[in-house]
């Protein structure tokens, strides 16, 4: 069944907030990344599942210019703020204490709401459609 996937910006934007967000990438050379049959991304995706973390997919930062296929990323619903436990064992859970990944094919990301809003026009009704059409006259 078709879904539709909000962009991380979106979601930025949306939650008037910066975002945490999750990108997974194959291990070695491939033809071609298949998430769903990444065994790490299902490993985190399992552990956030067990520790009661609300995730979702999410696209990645919105350009009209490119249209890329959905690779897997996610959205966590866990706020950016070091003060909040949720975050913490997030972060120590994917990272080692120096910053560095735990999982080197996992990539642990923010969206800051200040770059989020360079692409806020994206949200006024019929964005898309008026993009896509002038895209069709080229």
């Amino acid at each position: 069944m078709p879904q539709l996937i909000e962009h991380i910006d979106a979601i930025a934007r949306r939650q008037r907030r910066a975002v945490l967000y999750l990108e997974f990438h194959r291990a070695t050379p491939q033809r071609r990344y298949d998430y769903a049959h990444d065994a790490q991304r299902g490993a985190v995706l399992a552990w956030l599942d067990a520790h009661g973390l609300a995730w979702g997919p999410c696209g990645e930062f919105a350009d009209v210019n490119v249209m890329s296929s959905y690779m897997g990323q996610i959205y966590l619903e866990v706020p950016y703020d070091e003060s909040l436990a949720a975050y913490r064992l997030v972060r120590d859970y994917l990272e080692h204490p120096d910053g560095s990944m735990r999982h080197p094919t996992v990539r642990f990301c923010v969206m800051p709401l200040d770059y989020a809003l360079r692409n806020a026009e994206h949200d006024t009704p019929g964005f898309w459609e008026r993009a896509m059409a002038a895209g069709d006259d080229e």
